[in-house]
């Protein structure tokens, strides 16, 4: 049955997103990055509080996850068609719609995967490294727009959570101008308000003033 593929791209794409990688880094310097500073295993604590080659780490392997994810299901349909055809095709024959339809599920699945890992009692991430990683497998032009706005953003404020809400709007702005597909015009608009909505706390601190920027230049330790 068709709905078999789904349910088996939604759960191969979901633990790969699960890999609380923040969390494994942070464990392995001895640290338990739930602990400190925002209490997130995503990138921006990590890059806080274990330096930047930490956080560069973090943030290319959470993109990574979601990319894989995505990747994986579009790469490999032929073969995946060809391992089960009544159930990856349409009628034993590849279906090119059938093929987006998973390809977005797998994208769906993985950012659930970091948002809710099922290895930290459903706790995670806010899922802006994972989303960029899928949408560069599902729609590359419009996260290198996101991304430019995010980059934009985040140099002028130094304000991740900042840079990262623009983006979450930017994102499906970009996808419905770009993309002729409705279902991921809907879909990336939908991941867009949970992206914003993983933020809330960020703006909270925001609207009190008590976000922390990050600082660009080194401390002068001679002073």
């Amino acid at each position: 049955m068709p709905i078999v593929a789904y349910i088996l791209t939604a759960l191969a794409a979901y633990l790969l997103g699960s890999i609380p990688t923040g969390y494994l880094v942070a464990r392995a310097k001895g640290v338990d990055i739930r602990t400190v500073g925002s209490g997130n295993i995503g990138a921006t604590n990590v890059f806080r509080f274990l330096g930047k080659p930490a956080g560069i780490f973090v943030l290319l392997v959470d993109a990574l996850k979601g990319l894989a994810a995505v990747a994986m299901v579009l790469n490999f349909y032929p073969e995946l068609h060809d391992l089960a055809p009544d159930v990856f095709g349409r009628d034993g024959q590849p279906d090119a719609s059938r093929r987006e339809w998973l390809g977005i599920v797998a994208g769906i699945a993985a950012i659930l995967g970091h948002n809710y890992t099922c290895w930290l009692k459903f706790k995670g991430g806010k899922g802006i490294a994972t989303s960029a990683g899928v949408y560069f497998g599902l729609a590359p032009v419009a996260v290198c727009v996101a991304l430019a706005m995010w980059v934009v953003l985040f140099v002028t404020t130094r304000f991740v959570s900042v840079a990262s809400i623009a983006a979450a709007i930017a994102l499906p702005t970009a996808v419905w101008l770009t993309e002729d597909s409705v279902v991921l015009g809907v879909v990336t608009t939908g991941l867009g308000v949970l992206a914003i909505y993983k933020h809330k706390s960020n703006i909270q601190r925001l609207l009190a003033g008590t976000e922390s920027r990050i600082n660009f230049k080194k401390k002068d330790d001679s002073k």
